[in-house]
């Protein structure tokens, strides 16, 4: 079973969503994270449909063929849930499976929480779920990692553009990366402690051998010199409203969830997700070592591997 990575147009929420789906059976949702693409789920689509699953990733909104709509208030997470909603109903699914990987494993356990009848389950790379806090995210940053944090300094427009934007050939080639460290080794680093934006532009003494071939890299590359990052950035400028907008929700997730953790995750490191059986009641954990942050695409077959016995042994009985 082969894949083209040609988009399907949804029409959702007002706006052409693009998506790539593949196979026949119960049906997965792949949601991608920052700065990333559908294209990102690569090494998952095809075996999961390989094993009797529909797997479907779309562009999320203000990524790639997707591109940008809409205002910064179009990309708050109750929005973006809509966008969703209205693909899988307009693809006729009935309540898939959501696996979500950074920005998109938070879209994902939002979706959870708010519209537990919607889904059959949950699967989160590296993305924990938490509780919320007395302060909204980019607050909490500035507050014990300061200004330079990368959270804090995409909250102007056009910063984190301008830094992003400069060279994306180089920005690519240079994030895509394993980690060069160990976990351990970058916490005693003092000049990393703020995670500065130069995480993304590449810090050399951070990022190890590249995850990615060069073609697969092109793909990143002329879609984001395509689409520039605005859009992508806003999803950055929503932390304070998603934060606001939680304030009348209740904090548990109310149906089966996998966490799979990165041990060498420096943007989302295991031990955030500490404590999370408290509010995901039914839970499971799989950890992935010596793997960094681009988790799905980094060890393919680990994660293939995890994803496909959780789906099989948790997921498939639901659908039957």
């Amino acid at each position: 079973m082969t894949f083209e990575w040609l988009p399907h147009y949804v029409r959702t929420n007002d706006i052409d969503l693009a998506t790539y789906h593949l196979g026949s059976g119960p049906p997965v949702v792949m949601l991608h994270g920052f700065p990333e693409l559908a294209y990102s789920w690569r090494h998952q689509i095809e075996v999961l449909a390989r094993h009797g699953w529909h797997a479907i990733a779309p562009d999320l909104r203000g990524f790639g063929a997707t591109g940008s709509h809409g205002d910064v208030s179009s990309y708050s997470f109750a929005n973006l849930a809509k966008d969703v909603f209205g693909m899988i109903a307009a693809l006729g699914l009935r309540r898939p499976v959501l696996i979500g990987h950074d920005f998109g494993g938070a879209l994902a356990w939002s979706i959870a929480r708010d519209h537990p009848k919607a889904i059959s389950g949950i699967i989160s790379l590296n993305t924990p779920y938490t509780r919320r806090g007395h302060q909204d995210l980019v607050s909490t940053m500035r507050e014990y990692r300061g200004e330079t944090n990368y959270m804090v300094s995409f909250q102007a427009v056009g910063v984190g553009e301008a830094e992003m934007e400069r060279d994306i050939s180089a920005l690519f080639h240079n994030l895509m990366r394993r980690p060069k460290l160990e976990l351990s080794k970058f916490r005693a680093d003092s000049r990393l402690k703020a995670l500065p934006i130069t995480l993304f532009t590449g810090e050399p003494t951070v990022m190890g051998d590249a995850v990615l071939s060069e073609k697969e890299l092109e793909v990143y590359i002329e879609a984001y010199r395509k689409t520039g990052f605005e859009g992508a950035l806003n999803w950055y400028r929503n932390l304070p409203r998603n934060w606001h907008d939680a304030a009348d929700k209740g904090e548990r997730v109310d149906v089966p969830a996998l966490m799979v953790s990165a041990s060498d995750d420096f943007f989302l490191p295991p031990e955030t997700t500490l404590g999370m059986e408290q509010i995901v009641p039914d839970l499971e954990r799989a950890l992935i070592r010596s793997c960094g942050h681009w988790t799905q695409q980094e060890q393919p077959e680990a994660v293939n591997q995890i994803i496909i016995d959780w789906l099989e042994r948790r997921m498939r009985p639901l659908f039957s």
